[in-house]
């Protein structure tokens, strides 16, 4: 660890926090029963109340900021007031000064803004943790929203990074918690995000690529990048006019049949998640809006999850063994997916996955099941020794945020049903998408590839078969331990039989007349019993402790 004052510093702002937070009420109850409903885990049970540890995450700086926004969508670890009070990191946050502002994206795309638009609001539209949109209109009057980044704040996650990725190796290397729950790949994973989301070029690549892959949804908008005014820290894309999805009033959603928009959103999100493998990955209802024309707009591209098609393949199975409610193939899934060691009691694993399947056979999108299911598939499969790709952990953030999105527009909209429909048009489109010529052309070079290397393969095996050179290695046995026992096997069966050879030799040997007696019979046939005697114990004496004690250091 480094010494400098502003990293002991660092550490001493996240070691107190740690040591309040951590054996507190509110931690360990929350931890302890984190998918129960209970009454006990309420506000006034807690010592720390929801405002504190707002304010004590808004005082550790930006990194802990986006902790909370995170943790504001785990009900699985914090009760309901905690979550509404942490939801308020997402907006609330104070702006950066209007002069630091116009420095900022003059600098970055090198002229003025007076000369770049025709107006630009002084007053931010939103101030966030990592940067704040201001409204403004370009000199053809086309409306645009301008995302700024926040002075400094790249240098101040990486600091705090560094901070959160040294203490998490060394949790790791001392706490079988940290190991369980594999903190430093988590903390990995996150520091990928978090530096991808302060890139905002990256940004305008992920929204470009994200309305390509939804153009085929009328309801669905994804605002596009004015490229000649995008750069690392500044990002001008289309102004979308709306409102968070959470802010419609009862009465209309009383008035309005949501549900074929619900449904076209579900299904936008199956298809990123399993045909795109390019999925928005932090769809809170901040970054979906609600448009005045009854459209929903996906904003903020910061953060985004890529999965490959092999992770493809297993979250599509996995999404269809839970809307069959089948809980055998869910954990047969989980642990095709995951590692695991010799010592997994993967029994009690299964049983347990399909009590919590089973549980959530008839829920609703107002029970918010889904995200919250996956969530607690990923909790026990830590709690279980089996480590999960991190993928996982994503995808559960991804649904359950989507969750509260689809609540709010239809509570009875059934996430499983709608899962199962769709699943089919997907794996249909998916299908014709590995038939593009491409993919042909791939494979044609492959076997390309096998065919001119098969002659020469070839030739080498039958030369080999020729001269006798031929030779399978095989690694699955130990060969010197089979052959000693294999020995040991023969040693005892001849002892046995010159033991009973000299039993049999010593009772024809009663039959003989001799000279030489003892205790009144022929003394070399009592020899030969003596020594058949003791034999016989030694060779008992071998298998019964010698082979016991291999058993027992086996």
């Amino acid at each position: 660890m480094s010494v400098l004052p502003d990293n002991l510093d660092r550490y001493r702002k996240f070691i107190s926090f740690m040591l309040k937070y951590w054996q507190s009420d509110l931690i360990r109850n929350t931890t302890s029963n984190a998918m129960e409903d209970d009454e006990k885990n309420k506000e006034e049970d807690f010592k720390q109340t929801p405002k504190e540890l707002l304010e004590d995450l808004e005082n550790m700086g930006p990194t802990y900021i986006k902790l909370g926004q995170l943790l504001s969508t785990r009900p699985d670890l914090l009760p309901e007031p905690y979550l509404k009070e942490l939801a308020t990191l997402q907006d609330d946050v104070a702006p950066i000064p209007y002069e630091e502002v116009r420095k900022i994206v003059e600098e970055e795309i090198g002229t003025r803004i007076s000369k770049a638009f025709d107006t630009f609001d002084e007053k931010p539209l939103a101030s966030a943790s990592i940067g704040q949109v201001h409204y403004a209109t370009l000199r053809s009057r086309q409306p645009v929203a301008v995302k700024i980044q926040r002075p400094g704040i790249k240098k101040q996650f990486l600091e705090d990074l560094d901070t959160l990725r040294e203490l998490a190796d060394l949790a790791v290397r001392h706490t079988k918690t940290a190991r369980r729950y594999s903190f430093d790949h988590v903390l990995e994973e996150l520091s990928r995000i978090v530096l991808h989301e302060l890139n905002y070029q990256r940004e305008a690549q992920n929204l470009k690529t994200l309305g390509r892959n939804l153009s085929g949804f009328r309801d669905l908008i994804v605002p596009q990048p004015i490229d000649d005014y995008c750069t690392g820290k500044v990002l001008t894309m289309e102004y979308i006019q709306g409102k968070k999805i959470t802010s419609l009033s009862p009465l209309k959603q009383l008035e309005v049949d949501y549900s074929p928009l619900v449904d076209q959103l579900v299904e936008a999100y199956l298809q990123q998640i399993i045909n795109d493998g390019f999925v928005h990955a932090d769809p809170h209802p901040g970054n979906i809006q609600f448009t005045p024309d009854a459209k929903i707009a996906l904003i903020d591209l910061g953060m985004v999850a890529k999965f490959t098609p092999q992770m493809q393949e297993y979250i599509l199975q996995l999404l269809i063994a839970i809307s069959n409610t089948d809980g055998a193939e869910t954990a047969k899934v989980l642990l095709e997916m995951s590692e695991y060691n010799e010592e997994t009691d993967l029994r009690a694993f299964r049983k347990a996955i399909n009590d919590i399947i089973m549980e959530s056979e008839h829920s609703t999108a107002k029970d918010m099941q889904t995200g919250r299911l996956v969530i607690q598939l990923n909790r026990l499969s830590a709690e279980s020794g089996i480590h999960i790709p991190v993928e996982l952990n994503i995808l559960g953030k991804i649904l359950l945020n989507l969750d509260q999105i689809v609540a709010v527009l239809d509570p009875d909209f059934d996430l499983k049903k709608a899962i199962q429909k769709h699943v089919s048009t997907i794996m249909q489109s998916k299908f014709y998408e590995e038939l593009k010529p491409e993919n042909f052309f791939t494979m044609l070079l492959q076997s390309k590839k096998f065919a001119e290397n098969a002659p020469e393969r070839l030739n080498k095996i039958s030369e080999n078969l020729a001269n006798n050179n031929f030779k399978i290695k095989i690694e699955a046995i130990d060969e010197k331990r089979v052959t000693d026992g294999f020995q040991k096997v023969a040693n005892r069966i001849t002892l046995g039989l010159i033991i009973a050879a000299m039993i049999i030799g010593a009772a024809m040997l009663m039959q003989v007349p001799s000279e030489f007696m003892i205790l009144g019979y022929p003394g070399l046939a009592m020899l030969f019993f003596l020594l058949a005697a003791l034999g016989g114990i030694y060779l008992s004496y071998i298998i019964i402790f010698r082979d016991e004690n291999l058993h027992n250091k086996d």
